[in-house]
This record gives structure tokens, C-alpha cells and sequence, in this order.
């Protein structure tokens, strides 16, 4: 598992219950590896946007991912609500998550996450500016 460089997110990973870190690490990880294996993404920027883990590229559209208290037994990774990222998701993914309204895709703690198919989310997000014109993001 790759290091967090920015000293203010490392700080928000910390600070989850522990039984939440590895989940949350699991959702970096899947994000950065992703972001490798997607023709057309060269960096991804690690930052915080509103205290939240965030992950952003030259033609995609920001990720973000978070647990809150108000929910201790989900946490969530979230897209721009203002693109067709998660209406589009809900259209190819319908049962297979979960979501909020237009920005995000919610999972329960215990739940067993859905790789292949996240990855493919993950990625129309990371490169959304070459993609959204197409049908259903080119998914």
C-alpha cells in the first residue's frame, strides 16, 4: 500500500475508526491503481476538498471518498453531481450498488465490494472530459 504524501489527508485516514481505515484504504488503492491501468491519465493529484479525500486528474472529474459520522456503518465514494457519472452508473449498474441522489455509490460496511465493476466507475471518472459525449460514457 503506497504512502500518503499529503500530511492532511494521511491525517483524515487516521482519524477513521479502525475497523473503517482498511475499507477506506481499499477504495485509495483501487482508485490509484485504476488510474494507472486508464489510457489517458498520467497523475493523479491526492488532496482534501471539503476534508475529504479527494482525487483528481487533467481531464477527469474529481473523487472523493469519505465515512461519516452520521452513518457509522457506511461510507461512500463521491462523484460531481453536476456530470452524468452516477445516472449513468445507476443505467449499466443498477442492483449492483448502491447510491445518493446523483453523487454517490454507498457501501455498508460488511458489504463485498464489486471490483470490475467500481473500476470501470472509477475510471469513466477519471477521464470524464474525453468521455462524456459519448453514449453512456463509452462504459
Amino acid at each position: 500500500m503506497g504512502s500518503i504524501e499529503n500530511s492532511k489527508v494521511a491525517a483524515v485516514f487516521d482519524n477513521y475508526p479502525k475497523r473503517i481505515q482498511q475499507k477506506m484504504w481499499f477504495l485509495r488503492e483501487l482508485i490509484l491503481d485504476t488510474a494507472t491501468e486508464t489510457s489517458g491519465v498520467d497523475t493523479v493529484e491526492e488532496t482534501l476538498k471539503w476534508g475529504e479525500p479527494s482525487y483528481l486528474t487533467k481531464n477527469g472529474s474529481t473523487i472523493r471518498i469519505n465515512w461519516k459520522k452520521s452513518n457509522p456503518h457506511q461510507y461512500a465514494m463521491y462523484f460531481n453531481c453536476q456530470t452524468m457519472l452516477v445516472d449513468t452508473f445507476k443505467e449499466l449498474f443498477r442492483d449492483t450498488f448502491k447510491y445518493e441522489g446523483n453523487r454517490a455509490i454507498v457501501f455498508d460496511e460488511n458489504d463485498q465490494i464489486p471490483v470490475d465493476e467500481l473500476k470501470q466507475c472509477i475510471s469513466s471518472s477519471l477521464t470524464y472530459h474525453t468521455r462524456k459525449h459519448l453514449p453512456m460514457l463509452g462504459i
